[in-house]
C-alpha cells in the first residue's frame, strides 16, 4: 500500500485548498477511504470518509459544509476540497485506507501516507 498526499500549504483564513491522495499497491476501487488529521500536540482526528464507489460521504461536525471528499477510481486518487478554512484546521492531513469497501465509522487500518501540512494563518 502506497498513499501519497499533496496539495497542502499556507493559506489565510477563509481560503481554500484541495488535497489529493495518489494510491497504489492495492485495488483502490475496492476500499473505502478516510481523511484524518493531526494538529500540533494533539492526537489523530478523523475528518471524512467515503465508500469505495464514492457514496456516503461523511464528515466530522467541525468541517461539515466546508469540506468535500471525493474520489476518482479511474485515477486511483482521493480528494479533499477544503473551503472557508479556519485556523483550527491547521494540521497535517493524511489519507488512510479502510479495511473494507464500506465504512460506518472510523477504524484505523494504519495504512496512511506521509501527510501534507495545512497551515491556516494570517
Amino acid at each position: 500500500v502506497l498513499l501519497v498526499e499533496s496539495g497542502g500549504g499556507l493559506v489565510q483564513p477563509g481560503g481554500s485548498l484541495r488535497l489529493s491522495c495518489a494510491a497504489s499497491g492495492f485495488a483502490f476501487e475496492n476500499y473505502a477511504m478516510y481523511w484524518v488529521r493531526q494538529a500540533p500536540g494533539k492526537g489523530l482526528e478523523w475528518v471524512s470518509s467515503i465508500n469505495s464507489g464514492g457514496g456516503f460521504p461523511s464528515y466530522v461536525d467541525s468541517v461539515k459544509g466546508r469540506f468535500t471528499i471525493s474520489r476518482d477510481n479511474a485515477k486511483n486518487t482521493l480528494y479533499l476540497q477544503m473551503n472557508n478554512l479556519k485556523p483550527e484546521d491547521t494540521a497535517t492531513y493524511y489519507c488512510e485506507k479502510a479495511f473494507t469497501a464500506t465504512t460506518s465509522w472510523y477504524i484505523s487500518s494504519g495504512s496512511r501516507g506521509q501527510g501534507t501540512q495545512v497551515t491556516v494563518s494570517t
